[in-house]
């Protein structure tokens, strides 16, 4: 009678084993299948984002030439966008996905002051030009980081900012101590 408890006790055990080893299975599998069927809508759901991002299309509103400081020159002219006050400015170049280098934007700053800029929501690589209120570029930060929340300090006092495509200033030779001048249309 013992030996037939023991074999009783063992089938029970197994058969214990082989459930739970059944029940783990099966909740495995029940995981990947909810795991597959929520899978493509989030690949979805980026596509649409994609699909849907804001594009703030570019607006002439002037024009801006760099002036050598060697020979007053003018190195270069683009076509501008500015930004004046605080909702302006606060807006920048923020979603913009494309920029050519004939294209820039001008930041008139109330006062005349050490500035921040950063890089949120700012897609495209920058070069962030700092200007004092003689016109005189005091601080280039170069190639500026997309979608960054890095400040990117002038260190210096400006009363301008000058955002072009990164690489800008190398490509024109663009260098501290060039000046600026610009008109409004």
């Amino acid at each position: 009678m013992k030996q037939a408890n023991k074999k009783n006790r063992k089938r029970k055990s197994s058969k214990r084993r082989t459930s739970l080893f059944q029940i783990i299975a099966l909740i495995t599998i029940g995981i990947a299948l909810i795991f597959l069927a929520v899978q493509p809508n989030f690949s979805k759901r980026s596509t649409d984002q994609n699909n849907n991002k804001i594009e703030i299309p570019f607006t002439k509103e002037g024009e801006l030439s760099f002036i050598s400081k060697q020979d007053n020159s003018t190195i270069r002219t683009i076509d501008l966008e500015i930004a004046e006050g605080l909702a302006e400015t606060a807006q920048g170049l923020m979603y913009r996905y494309s920029m050519s280098d004939q294209q820039g934007m001008l930041f008139i700053m109330d006062n005349e002051e050490a500035q921040n800029f950063w890089m949120k929501e700012t897609y495209i690589s920058l070069d962030i030009i700092y200007v004092n209120s003689n016109f005189e570029i005091v601080r280039i930060h170069e190639h500026a980081v997309p979608l960054s929340e890095q400040n990117i300090p002038s260190v210096k006092k400006a009363k301008y900012v000058v955002e072009v495509i990164g690489g800008f200033c190398d490509k024109f030779g663009i260098e501290e101590g060039d000046k600026i001048s610009f008109e409004s249309l």
